[in-house]
């Protein structure tokens, strides 16, 4: 399968969930009336684009109904697509990791994101790039994680540095900057499933940021929220707090394939503005993807 079908049939749900259901109201000899637009709305909150993007997607239904005198639908599928386009332009941002010197990632979020996993296959993806790589077990709260890490870096071929569980993680980071240093390539920090309500863990996030940023001036030059698209949002909410404690730099959304509300990352692009980096379509290896707005729009609708 290729990379394209991949993405596509990982967004199967909520192709069918969104896009086949604006075929089934767009179906047949129906009127463009406010019943059609009851039904779209509907739809819409379903697919967890949220009630200002959909209001902007009626908005945009209306000025084009009232300007061509449209008397059927199928002419705003086209509508549609043009304007979640246009919402998800912002959320593009290529990323640039220079081949000289070191690159140094931070990735935070909530347990349960799929966090660990999603460091694993980023060094998967950096390594099919020609990169050296060096993971870091800085979530030393639990055993487990520091072992499913250890289980990612031997798959993806890459150099780990770690300590024993309930190590303190800046030290962790110390260690692993400095051994990163020598080598270059990428340094991604993996870091505790942090609840952001907890204050001391966030103050111990910015611990690690200042660790990173006195050994290498810069660092962390990414520091990327893993957000699991499947909670909707919560999944905002987390982003907010994050970003205003953390500094989020861009966004991993993982488990699109596992919700038929993929219309979240529309919320996302629009509302945090925020890079969307890399979206999560299955569970192996090859399923973690660069976003590309209209690759993705074109695996929904096409």
């Amino acid at each position: 399968m290729g990379l394209f079908d991949r993405l596509k049939a990982g967004l199967e749900k909520t192709r069918t969930g969104l896009v086949k259901g604006i075929d089934a109201i767009f179906s047949g000899e129906k009127v463009v009336d406010q019943a059609l637009f009851d039904e779209f709305e509907e739809l819409l909150i379903a697919a967890d684009i949220g009630p200002v993007y959909t209001a902007k997607l009626l908005e945009k239904m209306k000025e084009q109904v009232k300007r061509d005198d449209l008397a059927r639908p199928e002419a705003l599928k086209q509508v549609i697509r043009e304007t979640m386009a246009e919402i998800l332009k912002g959320a593009d941002s290529p990323l640039v990791i220079p081949r000289e010197g070191l690159f140094t990632v931070m990735v935070i979020g909530v347990n349960g994101t799929g966090k660990t996993t999603t460091i694993g296959k980023l060094a998967h993806l950096f390594r099919q790039e020609g990169r050296l790589v060096t993971l870091a077990a800085a979530d030393t709260f639990r055993a487990a994680a520091i072992e499913q890490l250890e289980v990612w870096s031997k798959r993806a071929g890459v150099q780990l540095i770690k300590q024993n569980s309930n190590a303190d993680p800046a030290a962790v980071v110390f260690d692993a900057v400095n051994a990163a240093k020598r080598r270059g390539g990428v340094l991604i920090v993996d870091t505790a499933g942090r609840l952001h309500t907890k204050l001391n863990l966030m103050e111990e996030l910015k611990k690690m940021k200042r660790i990173m940023s006195r050994e290498i001036p810069g660092a962390p030059h990414e520091i990327w929220l893993v957000l699991d698209a499947t909670t909707g949002q919560n999944a905002i909410a987390q982003a907010r707090i994050f970003s205003a404690e953390a500094g989020v730099t861009g966004i991993i959304l993982t488990k699109l394939d596992g919700t038929a509300k993929g219309g979240v990352v529309l919320r996302i692009a629009g509302e945090l503005r925020i890079p969307i980096r890399y979206i999560g379509v299955g569970e192996g290896i090859e399923d973690l993807r660069s976003f590309n707005s209209e690759e993705f729009l074109a695996a929904l609708f096409e």
